[in-house]
């Protein structure tokens, strides 16, 4: 190889990529709890009412500071079409006031963003915790539940004492830690698959189902988006690790952390 030709291709190697490559979809996961408390999980947060002036106040700090993201897309854990058709009633002026998180946080931020449209990404799923639940008994391991339960209700009362004592934002930061999504995640396999036997896999059939529903979901979101999209992404959560794990994943997608954007 002659010395002008090695120097031609140690100037190529050091180009910058072509202008026309694709920008990444940029997607910010935000765990987030149930501000309206339906009381739809097997552990539920104590939340206080949202539309009084000092959370309402804290909620739009933490619009205001998400808005600095400059998102394209806002989605959340609603179906497609009633988030689009509640949403059109939210610009408009119609809707009815809402505590849920989807209304408070999602469409406050989509309508900052001046978005004409909400995106809905939800997908039913099955959660057989029953079928869990009556092996667990049936074969004497009651305990990994109970320790499993322990465990959880500890965290919700943590976070209930953080939104006691603190700010929307202050709970919303504690959920959104990388290391507490983990560790929340990995109750899953600590437990789950030690219940069941030969055939029989109750523990490995709810983690099954788990993970099926997060794909789905994961999957209206990658189908919705394009190249240079910065979308957020608002859920429950314990959505957040799997849809994490999701984007990271995906070619030509890139994970933001909602806490760098969380006001403190």
């Amino acid at each position: 190889m002659t010395l002008r030709l090695m120097l031609c291709l140690a100037a190529l190697i050091g180009l910058p990529l072509s202008s026309n490559a694709a920008e990444p979809v940029s997607v910010m996961i935000v765990g987030v709890f149930h501000m309206s408390n339906p009381g739809h999980d097997y552990h539920n947060i104590l939340v206080d009412d949202v539309l009084a002036s000092k959370r309402q106040g804290e909620i739009a700090a933490v619009s205001d500071a998400l808005l600095r993201f400059r998102p394209t897309i806002v989605a959340a854990e609603w179906p497609a079409d009633s988030a689009s058709q509640r949403y059109a009633s939210y610009l408009a002026g119609t809707l009815a006031p809402s505590h849920n998180e989807v209304v408070q946080l999602g469409y406050r931020l989509a309508k900052a963003a001046g978005l004409k449209t909400f995106a809905g990404i939800d997908v039913d799923g099955d959660f057989p915790y029953e079928a869990v639940q009556t092996y667990a008994k049936a074969h004497g391991q009651d305990a990994l539940l109970d320790s499993a339960n322990a465990e959880i209700e500890a965290r919700v009362k943590q976070a209930d004492a953080v939104l006691a004592n603190g700010s929307v934002s202050d709970l919303l930061r504690l959920q959104n830690q990388p290391t507490r999504i983990d560790s929340e995640h990995s109750l899953y396999y600590r437990n789950m698959l030690h219940i069941g036997d030969g055939a029989d896999q109750p523990g490995a059939d709810l983690l099954t189902a788990w993970y099926r529903r997060n794909f789905l979901i994961c999957a209206n979101l990658v189908q919705l988006a394009k190249p240079g999209d910065h979308v957020v992404v608002f859920y429950g959560s314990g959505h957040a690790f799997l849809l994490r794990q999701c984007v990271r994943e995906m070619p030509g997608y890139r994970l933001v952390e909602a806490n760098d954007y969380l006001p403190k």
